[in-house]
Order: structure tokens, then C-alpha cells, then sequence
């Protein structure tokens, strides 16, 4: 994706080893689990659900808490670019922003950025995909994962 110009039509992150391996082999091995204990009843193979269950949740709960730590440090970086960027009233009112609209502004250039805020604050922009539509000048987030 670094070579290709970020838009709002591929800026949607696969991560090959997660999306195409980990949780793919986790969710056979759960339907694997299942068929094994349908086929030989017992405790052991009972048990091998569970543990596979487990593993599911825990492919998720890796993926789930990565984000997480990555969506509370693009909040950081957004609240220190609206202390830079927009009028300090303004910027002070985008502590109300939710975490969404702040990670939808991320991908909005510099010159449109006090705009856009403008039409989250006023409530003509309520969703995500309805800001990261909105924005003319993409500024990509490859870092992302």
C-alpha cells in the first residue's frame, strides 16, 4: 500500500499473517475440535473444544487489543495536531469528539481538518465513513496494522 496514493476506497488494512493464517488455522481447528468430539464422544476431545475456543478468543483478543493501543495513540497524536492546528476553543472542544471521529479526522489534510471538525461538532457528520467520505485531501496512515 506505500506505493499506491491512500483514499478512502483502499484504506482498509488485511494483515496478511493475522487475516490469512492465524485466525483462518484457529477457526479450523475449532471446527476440527467439534467434528473429532461428534466422532469419538469423550472427555478429551470435550476438552479440545474448549481449548480451541479459547485459542479463537485469544487470535481476537490480540488483534482487538492492538488496535485499541494503536486508536489511544492516534488520539494522542489528533489532540496535539488540533493544539497546533485549530483555534484553542476549538481544539478544546474536541476533547467531546468520540474516539471514531478522531480516527476518521486522522486521514484529513491540515487545510481541511478545522472544516470537517466544524461539521462533527455541529452534527452534520455523525459516523466515521460519512468523515472519512467527506475528506478532499487524503493523508494516508500506513503505519497502521
Amino acid at each position: 500500500m506505500a506505493d499506491t496514493q491512500q483514499s478512502y476506497a483502499n484504506h482498509t488494512r488485511w494483515h496478511p499473517p493475522f487475516h490469512f493464517f492465524v485466525l483462518p488455522v484457529m477457526l479450523i481447528n475449532f471446527v476440527w475440535a467439534i467434528v473429532e468430539c461428534v466422532k469419538n464422544p469423550g472427555r478429551n476431545q470435550a476438552w479440545w473444544i474448549v481449548v480451541s475456543l479459547a485459542l479463537v478468543v485469544m487470535a481476537f483478543l490480540v488483534r482487538t487489543n492492538a488496535l485499541k493501543a494503536q486508536d489511544r495513540i492516534i488520539r494522542l497524536e489528533e489532540r496535539l495536531r488540533y493544539q497546533q492546528l485549530l483555534p484553542a476553543e476549538m481544539a478544546q472542544q474536541c476533547g467531546s469528539l468520540g474516539i471514531g471521529s478522531t480516527i476518521a479526522l486522522r486521514f484529513a489534510s491540515d487545510e481541511e481538518l478545522e472544516d470537517l471538525i466544524r461539521e462533527v461538532l455541529g452534527g452534520r457528520l455523525t459516523k466515521s465513513a460519512e468523515i472519512k467520505k467527506a475528506i478532499k485531501n487524503w493523508r494516508g496512515d500506513t503505519l497502521r496494522v
